[in-house]
Parts: structure tokens; sequence; C-alpha cells
């Protein structure tokens, strides 16, 4: 087969205006492997780079899509890890919204058989929290200390709130609506604050016997970000990934100088090499490490990665405009009828 299907982006454009097009395969580089995509995960990031506005361009024309799970069906001759048939999930440069997918070796993890395609999109969202949790200078929670967790049934969400209960923290989780306090309780939290119904300060400092929270992970921004720094206990850590509320934030330093507060950012995508500073090779048995143990998770039980729904690819448009209305649970999934 010479070509195959997936999305193109020939020029930065509303991903509405993309198209399913047929696009030529090339050939694979000696560390990388070629993958029979089943699944794709779906987030607003990526139509951000199919508009230009993201902080990373790609050159054009390329696929779409970043993160991926599927069957190996080539691999490059200095490729030690993989072989054909082998069931994998991936971070990619771009190209997930395909039936075939390039990946470095480096950026390729092999799958366990108790989590399907779809579950294994969410391995960037329990990456990301894994990391933002347990990693010594980011939150590094402890056993019995509090963690507030923002947008608590978004997909890093959900990854928190069972990991907290992992390292046997007491959770809570702020979300918008009751289905979604429905759900992050299912998760494990101990506490769920519906934000546009309460002071989610106030409620975190009544949950807290006034102390506040040890540890915050906050994809949102913003009003949030202020807020849940007059929550935290002394000594406490923030750690901001994100800014879904459309609004980066300049730190008050005299709440972190007189709480003694330590805020740390997190872009776990600078590690699968996703940044100007290509730290992907140095860092590949930390992230293998936490994508072992992600699967490892999966196998005893402990955690259930959502997915709120799946689309085939010629819905993709569906698919983003569940996404964008913020009214999805977990991951979005494209699937790949191959």
């Amino acid at each position: 087969m010479s070509s195959i299907r997936g999305l193109l982006v020939t020029k930065y454009t509303d991903f509405n205006n993309l198209e399913i097009n047929e696009i030529p395969r090339v050939n694979l580089g000696p560390k990388q492997v070629r993958i029979r995509v089943k699944a794709a995960g779906v987030s607003f990031s990526t139509k951000l780079v199919v508009e230009g506005k993201y902080q990373r361009k790609p050159p054009l024309p390329f696929t779409p899509g970043t993160e991926c799970a599927g069957e190996i069906i080539e691999v490059g001759k200095d490729v030690s890890r993989f072989k054909p048939g082998d069931r994998i999930f991936a971070a990619l440069d771009w190209g997930a919204y395909a039936e075939e997918a390039i990946s470095e070796e480096v950026n390729t993890y092999h799958l366990t058989d108790s989590l399907n395609f779809s579950q294994a999109v969410n391995f960037n969202s329990y990456a990301t929290a894994m990391a933002a949790l347990t990693w010594p200078r980011l939150l590094n929670v402890q056993k019995g200390e509090t963690l507030l967790v923002h947008g608590a049934a978004g997909a890093v969400g959900l990854a928190a709130l069972e990991l907290g209960k992992i390292l046997k923290t007491k959770v809570i989780g702020t979300v918008g609506s009751s289905e979604k306090q429905a759900e992050a309780l299912k998760h494990g939290a101990d506490h769920i604050i519906i934000h546009r119904d309460e002071d989610f300060r106030a409620k975190v400092l009544e949950f807290t016997n006034g102390n506040g929270a040890n540890a915050i992970l906050d994809p949102v921004g913003g009003h949030t970000f202020d807020q849940s720094l007059r929550c935290l206990a002394f000594e406490g850590r923030i750690c901001p990934i994100g800014f879904t509320s459309g609004e980066a934030n300049k730190i008050p330093s005299n709440i972190v100088l007189v709480k003694n507060i330590s805020v740390v950012g997190l872009n776990f995508g600078t590690y699968y090499g996703w940044s100007p500073q290509d730290i992907r090779f140095e860092s590949e048995s930390l992230v293998r490490d936490i994508m072992e143990r992600f699967c490892s998770f999966a196998d005893l039980g402990l955690i259930n990665p959502a997915v709120c729904a799946e689309f085939p690819l010629s819905s993709f448009q569906d698919a983003m405009s569940l996404v964008e209305s913020r009214g999805s649970i977990g991951r979005v999934a494209l699937v790949m009828n191959n």
C-alpha cells in the first residue's frame, strides 16, 4: 500500500476545515517504528496546533495528533525494543490522526492487555499527573497530605484522583457540574466541590480544619490559581500544568513569601522532545518508568482510564466539538477502522 487515509494540514486553518486525504507512506528511519493506529487521543491543544496558535508548529503539510495506540507493523533496522505485532502506545511529534503513524522508538511503549486501545490514549494524562504528584522537584505528595485537583473530571484530573488515592492522600477535587461530580467521586475523590455553586477556597479550608491543601494540581489558571494560593497550607506546593481559563497568572510574591509556598511548573511534553530543549534521550528511563507503572497499575485494577466517547476518523469534527464543549469526562478518542 503506497498511501494511507488520514487528516492533512496543508495550511493553518480551523480544525473543522480539515478533510480526510490519501497520504503517501514514508520510509522508516533506523530508530523508528510504523504503527497501525487503532485509537488516537483528541485534545484542545491539537486544535490550536492546526490553527497555528500553539507554541509548537509542525512543518507543513502534516497530519495532526500526538497520542496514539495500536500495533507495530514495521520496525527500523536499529530498533531493539519492538517487533511487528506488538501492542503499543506512543507519543508522536505529529501524525496520529491517520490509519498509520510513525513513532520514534524512544517515545514508544509496550501496552498491557488489561487496557484497550482507547483507554491507552490516556497515557499522557496519567504520565502528567504521576510526574506532577511524585517527582521530588514537583508536588512530591506524601502519605496523609491533602491534595487538591482542579478540573477533576478531565483526563488529567481523573488520573490525579486515582493516583492520589494510590499515594494514600486525602483528595479534594473541583468540577463544573453535578454529572462531573458523580464521575470524580467514582474515581476516588474524598470530596468534590462544584465550583459554580460553591466557593472552593472556603470549602477546602473547611475540609482541612483551616489548614489548607498541602499540594494543588492546577490546569485552569486565572482566578482559580489566585484562590488556590489562598487555600494552600504553610509550605504548600502548587503545580500549574495549563491555562484552560485562557489566563496565565502573575504570581503574587508576597503570598508565596509569607506562606513559604512553592510554585512548580510542568510541561510533560518536554520529556517527549516537544520543546526547544530536546531532552527525550536523557529522560528516557524516567519516562519509561512512568509508562510501565501506568500499565502495572491497570493490571492491578488500581486505575480505570476513562473514555468519554469514541468516534470514527470520519467524525473527527464531532470528536473535537465534544472536547471544545467542555462536556467530556475523561478522554475522547478517534478510532480507526483498519
